[in-house]
């Protein structure tokens, strides 16, 4: 794939450089925000040799690109220069509330997602070799290990607090010395040692912010409106210091005081909801989830979901949701390579061999709008298989006690730190009958070569090397 071409040819789809507010990308898709949607040329997009589809939602104009988008988007921002992120969003997007939430979780989360997956699967491999007996907690390796893999979500707070600092507007250095304020030694001494602390007479609610999530974005959004009323009020000359100063004084006291406290206690509603809503019939939703989650991903709703799963890691110890979302994934790859078993002809073959291996890794999009989704049936088998392995999923209490990556790096994120139980056993069953199930019925019933799409060609050439 020419990567320059793609993003110029991308570029000039959407209305050239000038049309882009900004632009940020995920795993596999470049995520634009546009100044002028009715200027773009959607089909014009589709047809650039390397772009799969075209996905509008949560705000964004988003083109899926598949593995290799970190390399399209680097010649992207050479050529519209480094992308600001917009503080205010554009009068489409202000239509719908749900649309900005999508754009702000996306913006502040995707930054991170890479290092949570690493941190992530460490932790897991951890967990897996104390399950083993390969190693002890009392060994020097492990208790290295682990502080670099638990270290990120202990401090969880300061990344947060610079990636939503950056996504508000903010000096992000201001908001990650907030978070870093959050998790400092001092107050988690008084945290856990029961010390009664007051701020001009007033007492603090002392709580333990380490790998929170809601509080330091809702302190980063306040800190934002304050430093750029500052910014509009004070004199040049001395606003470069005083407004920080003002900020962390004034935010941070109130994050301590009211912010912290409240959002807390949202964080933990919104945790027994989930999981209230979860245990009135984890069967059911294994069901629902694992039937239609691939269709949320296509509409790029998925990243709604994201805080909530961190939120139940980080109040309740684990996450009994993203066990129920890990089958889809593995059904789609397991559909595809369905398609490559049956198929005789060879272009589609290698499109589908190709994106079978891409989903077992983790990466899905490839085998959704290269095979799959092109030749209908194939998807919809995917659906029903996911949704049955949800049900083991479910029915079993598999859990995730990290959040990182999918696909098969991600499994060791299920492990019970205690060691092996039933829900990981559940877990294992979920993906092998999501995964196999999908490539059975894809091959049984469907898939025909008949079926091959004109865009088969195309795919091949953003797929197989």
């Amino acid at each position: 794939m020419n990567y320059e071409q793609v993003a110029r040819d991308v570029l000039a789809a959407v209305g050239g450089k000038e049309n882009v507010s900004s632009v940020i990308h995920c795993v596999t898709r470049l995520r634009f925000k546009l100044k002028n949607r009715s200027i773009v040329d959607t089909d014009q997009v589709k047809q650039v040799n390397g772009v799969m589809t075209v996905v509008e939602s949560g705000g964004q104009y988003q083109v899926v690109i598949g593995t290799e988008v970190p390399s399209v988007y680097q010649e992207v921002t050479k050529i519209i220069g480094e992308s600001p992120v917009t503080v205010e969003e554009n009068s489409e997007e202000k239509k719908s509330l749900f649309n900005r939430f999508i754009s702000m979780i996306t913006g502040i989360f995707m930054p991170t997602i890479g290092a949570l997956a690493g941190a992530g699967i460490l932790k897991g491999l951890l967990a897996l070799c104390v399950s083993l007996k390969w190693m002890t907690t009392e060994m020097g390796t492990y208790q290295i290990l682990y502080a670099a893999a638990d270290a990120l979500f202990y401090f969880f707070p300061i990344l947060i607090g610079f990636s939503a600092g950056k996504r508000f507007g903010a000096n992000p250095y201001i908001t990650a010395s907030i978070g870093a304020a959050l998790v400092y030694p001092t107050m988690l001494t008084a945290f856990t040692e029961g010390t009664a602390l007051s701020f001009l007479g007033i007492p603090v609610v002392l709580l333990n912010y380490t790998s929170s999530v809601f509080p330091i974005i809702a302190a980063s959004w306040i800190a934002a409106k304050l430093e750029g009323f500052l910014n509009k009020k004070l004199h040049a000359s001395i606003k470069l210091f005083v407004t920080p100063l003002i900020v962390i004084a004034v935010v941070l006291p109130l994050t301590f005081l009211a912010i912290g406290p409240l959002v807390t206690q949202v964080s933990n509603l919104l945790a027994a909801v989930t999981n209230g809503a979860y245990n009135l019939s984890p069967l059911i939703a294994g069901i629902i989830l694992g039937a239609f989650w691939q269709v949320i991903i296509i509409f790029g709703l998925h990243w709604g979901f994201i805080p909530l799963l961190i939120n139940n890691i980080t109040t309740l110890g684990f996450d009994p949701i993203n066990a129920l979302l890990f089958g889809p994934a593995m059904a789609q790859a397991g559909a595809a390579l369905g398609v490559a078993l049956k198929t005789r002809e060879k272009s589609m073959k290698a499109v589908a061999t190709s994106a079978s291996i891409s989903g077992i890794m983790g990466i899905t999009e490839p085998a959704i709008y290269g095979v799959n989704l092109p030749t209908k049936k194939p998807f919809i088998m995917a659906c029903i298989a996911g949704g049955i392995g949800g049900i083991f999923a479910g029915s079993m209490g598999a859990k995730a006690f990290g959040f990182g990556a999918s696909g098969i790096f991600g499994i060791p994120l299920f492990i019970n730190p205690e060691g092996f139980d039933a829900g990981f056993a559940g877990f294992l069953i979920s993906i092998g009958i999501s995964f196999f199930g999908a490539a059975i019925l894809t091959y049984l019933f469907g898939f025909k070569d008949k079926e091959v799409k004109t865009n088969t060609t195309k795919m091949a050439n953003v797929e197989v090397k």
